[in-house]
């Protein structure tokens, strides 16, 4: 282990202040409840740290990437956990690009990244868990889901009529469909984290007004235009529906063992420190090891070194 890693990039308070604000408080296994939070009054899609200054935080984010190299290489020797990070956001919110300089260091062979659009015809005739189930990360290795299942207690309660246009029995698209697919991401989420997948959710949470400037800056940039269609203009006049069913999403699927962070979205580059400190904090929290050797293998090392020594 590397001396950066011996120490905190952080002092340990000023790390847990970093993080606590974002975190959606688990509410189902609370009794009694705690208070529902408001994606409205409780985030700031603007908020960044008054101590943390633009310059200081990304000398801070390189060390993060670096000790997030190093934890990926301990992670993928000792195979015993995997990492499962979920990004979800609204149109421009930020997800790619966090995604790229966050995991900038990481070793490609042991990360894999998923980018979920619309299902196809195949995945629709499955449930809505199994595309995202069969990419799911193996022991030892980091997969990334850009945009996730939960989508499907997003964009299909939005818009109604994707849900009508499944083929999905009748029957099971009652008034209480929300409710039960809150319950079975939770026991999903449940069974991954009980055998041995770390989840980390994170929404980023951008302004509807920095939404407009990075559309229009994709608009009047000819090398962004592609990243731009007249599909995500329209979309803005869904935005309070979005933000409804964000906001009942959060307090139905954060929970103790798989929570949400709600990011500040609205400048990059604390995003990007927050989201690469939680990764730390959660990877450092797993007191990751290499593996050693019995004393058999060591000596069939020694035996190996031998050989190796007297060939020419």
């Amino acid at each position: 282990m590397s001396d950066h890693q011996s120490n905190n990039l952080f002092p340990i308070k000023k790390l847990d202040d970093l993080i606590r604000p974002f975190v959606v408080p688990p509410q189902h296994i609370v009794v009694p409840p705690k208070r529902k939070i408001s994606l409205v009054k409780d985030y700031d899609p603007g908020y960044k740290a008054d101590h943390l200054k633009k310059s200081k935080a990304k000398g801070q984010l390189k060390e993060a990437i670096k000790a997030l190299a190093e934890y990926q290489d301990i992670l993928y020797a000792q195979k015993k956990h995997a990492l499962l990070i979920i990004f979800q956001a609204m149109d421009a919110g930020g997800k790619d690009s966090t995604i790229r300089h966050v995991m900038s260091g990481i070793n490609p062979q042991g990360c894999q990244v998923h980018s979920f659009q619309a299902p196809s015809t195949n995945e629709l005739k499955h449930d809505y868990l199994w595309r995202c189930s069969k990419a799911l990360p193996e022991r030892g290795k980091i997969g990334i889901f850009n945009r996730s299942y939960y989508e499907e207690v997003l964009v299909t309660r939005v818009h109604p009529e994707i849900l009508e246009q499944r083929p999905i029995s009748v029957g099971l698209v009652d008034d209480n469909i929300w409710q039960r697919r809150f319950e079975e991401i939770n026991n999903f989420e449940k069974y991954l984290v009980n055998n041995g997948t770390i989840i980390l959710k994170f929404f980023l949470n951008v302004s509807k007004e920095e939404q407009k400037e990075r559309f229009l800056d994709r608009v009047n940039r000819p090398e962004k235009n592609w990243k731009f269609s007249a599909d995500d203009a329209k979309a803005r006049s869904f935005w309070d529906d979005y933000m409804a069913v964000y906001e009942d999403m959060f307090n139905h699927t954060s929970t103790k063992y798989a929570p949400w962070y709600i990011i500040p979205a609205d400048h990059k580059w604390f995003t990007r420190l927050v989201v690469a400190s939680i990764i730390y904090t959660q990877l450092k929290e797993l007191n990751l090891k290499y593996p050693t050797l019995s004393k058999e293998q060591h000596k069939e090392l020694l035996k190996a070194k031998e050989i190796l020594e007297s060939q020419k």
